[in-house]
């Protein structure tokens, strides 16, 4: 099956600590069922110093599972399933089904 989520979607999430955060999809590992969203899953983490990069604590996202995300409908900007249709020059695009509009351009 054909991944509904994918790089560069506006996602909220639906469950957990980060409930009804919104952000954009920068990664999706789809073996794993998981993405990673900008803003979301945030945790901290001690980094040390190297030749390249600064020490100390640096702000880091986490992948989130997939099921605890949804689609953003691009008209009304609340959560919304994603559904998939031919247009008339035989594209296959995703679309939102509660505004009927075209995620894919």
């Amino acid at each position: 099956m054909t991944a509904k989520i994918k790089k560069g979607d506006r996602v909220i999430v639906t469950t957990g600590r980060d409930k009804g955060k919104k952000g954009e999809v920068i990664k999706v590992f789809p073996k794993e069922d998981r993405a990673l969203v900008s803003g979301v899953n945030t945790v901290k983490r001690h980094q040390r110093q190297t030749q390249k990069q600064q020490g100390g604590i640096v702000n880091k996202e986490l992948p989130v599972q997939l099921s605890n995300l949804a689609h953003l409908d691009p008209k009304t900007g609340h959560a919304t399933r994603i559904g998939w249709k031919v247009l008339g020059d035989g594209r296959r695009v995703r679309f939102a089904k509660k505004s009927g509009e075209v995620i894919d351009v």
